[in-house]
């Protein structure tokens, strides 16, 4: 059996000229993955190891969480492929994960989190928001062969819309 959680990035600011991965988390978007973090902390219990995007804010959410609910930074891999917004490199990332990991968090970013809904379970969803998160649980014991998850989100499903 194999678990994902996929966190999307915490809110961010277009308020300073800098590249898309530069930017910066909001005073809000901090307060907001630290409230995420501690409302939610059963869920990450057991993690194997914690994916983040190599961009500011994914950054920033990830060490914010694991700081938050005193997760080892040694679990903390940055990983330039989850730098996406692309459904199918997310979903190949995945895929491509060693069998050892049984419970993996990916931080990233929209719309990759969003259609990944639907491309590791039966279920949509219209819109995953900055730091929302949603977990899926796979029968498979290989990431390579993950399929059909049970889906479990992180705010109710109606907040996600």
């Amino acid at each position: 059996m194999k678990e994902l959680i996929l966190l999307r990035h915490a809110k961010s600011s277009w308020e300073y000229s800098v590249e898309d991965r530069n930017r910066s988390l909001t005073e809000k978007g901090v307060h907001r993955i630290k409230a995420i973090a501690h409302a939610s902390a059963s869920h990450f219990e057991g993690v194997d190891v914690v994916f983040s995007s190599p961009a500011n804010r994914a950054f920033h959410t990830a060490s914010i969480l694991m700081h938050e609910l005193n997760l080892p930074f040694e679990k903390l891999i940055i990983s330039e492929t989850l730098y996406t917004f692309e459904v199918s490199q997310l979903v190949q990332f995945v895929r491509s994960l060693p069998t050892t990991y049984a419970k993996v968090v990916c931080v990233g970013h929209n719309p990759a989190y969003t259609a990944a809904v639907s491309a590791f379970s039966s279920e949509s969803l219209p819109h995953l928001p900055t730091a929302a998160w949603v977990s899926f649980q796979f029968d498979q014991n290989d990431w390579k062969n993950i399929q059909h998850g049970k889906v479990n989100y992180g705010l109710p499903k109606e907040l996600l819309q």
